[in-house]
């Protein structure tokens, strides 16, 4: 009998320890999803909730809120100045950021320190300092617009538009983007490139269609952040930018903290987020047509 119940013991305990083992790692995990859920999803129910629930006007009901961004004209012109505004500073860091990242790869150990602490600098330097100081170079009487003027250029203004607020912005989300891109761009290896040059392929043919195949995920990855961080870019816009030329998060803080307006605040970011959304899914689907395309079906010519 004491030899049956040992062998059950002995034979039941892997189960048990499988059991344990499946139960285990839940547990573990629950600790960091109700963090993420009581600090990014509850903020987002709530703002969900109270675009349908919290009204300026008195008598208003259900889809009041989003009628009257929707509908207005001028927060249009918002919507599209964000998001295109995104768009450009995530162009501008992509054409700056790519040959930056591709010659970290190809310089020696030492230059490639060099560039990686001036793409690291920005972290050690306060986002306000950064912010005023474009404030002074780009400033009617700044060195930039004297040097324009010098180069003939006289009606020139740049603090207050658009074009300042896409400056500081692209100089603050570089290193979101040449980081990424570095990390995927240092796996790539080289000997690729040489073999379809053996077999016949012209350089740039190479680096189209080997290349930058395999560097599509740090190229999507970073140009992401890019694009997120950029849509609800807040301080920065606010110090080089103008009330004639806010951006949608400009207008949030402004309906959230001035005008109490609380459900329409909910439903300008909801609508941000509804269309990040969509662009982030239509980028991706580019992505992969591209590197299928590209990368798998097309041959070296």
């Amino acid at each position: 009998m004491t030899a049956i119940s040992s062998e059950h013991r002995r034979t039941a305990s892997p189960n048990v320890r499988g059991i344990g083992d499946r139960l285990r790692w839940p547990l573990v995990a629950a600790v960091p999803v109700a963090f993420l859920g009581a600090v990014f999803a509850y903020p987002l129910v709530v703002m969900f909730a109270r675009s349908f629930t919290d009204f300026v006007t008195p008598g208003e009901s259900g889809l009041a809120n989003y009628d009257w961004f929707l509908g207005t004209s001028s927060q249009m012109t918002i919507l599209r100045r964000t998001v295109s505004s995104a768009l450009l500073v995530t162009a501008l860091c992509l054409f700056v950021g790519f040959p930056y990242a591709y010659l970290m790869t190809v310089v020696k150990t030492r230059w490639r320190m060099v560039m990686l602490g001036a793409v690291l600098m920005p972290f050690w330097t306060s986002l306000i300092v950064r912010t005023y100081s474009w404030m002074i170079l780009l400033g009617d009487n700044g060195p930039v617009v004297n040097f324009l003027h010098d180069l003939g250029f006289t009606d020139v203004r740049l603090l207050g538009t658009t074009t300042a607020v896409v400056i500081g912005m692209t100089q603050v989300m570089l290193p979101f983007l040449v980081l990424p891109l570095y990390s995927q761009l240092v796996q790539i290896d080289r000997t690729l490139l040489r073999a379809a040059q053996i077999h016949g392929a012209r350089p740039s043919t190479a680096f189209r269609t080997v290349y930058l195949p395999l560097a599509a995920p740090g190229i999507t990855a970073g140009s992401t952040i890019v694009f997120i961080l950029s849509l609800g870019f807040y301080f920065t816009p606010a110090l080089l930018g103008s009330p004639q030329n806010s951006l949608l998060s400009q207008q949030i803080v402004e309906q959230v903290t001035r005008l109490l307006a609380f459900g329409r605040g909910g439903a300008m970011a909801l609508v941000l987020l509804v269309i990040t959304l969509i662009l982030l899914a239509a980028g991706s689907l580019v992505t992969r047509r591209y590197r299928r395309a590209l990368g798998a079906g097309s041959e070296v010519r």
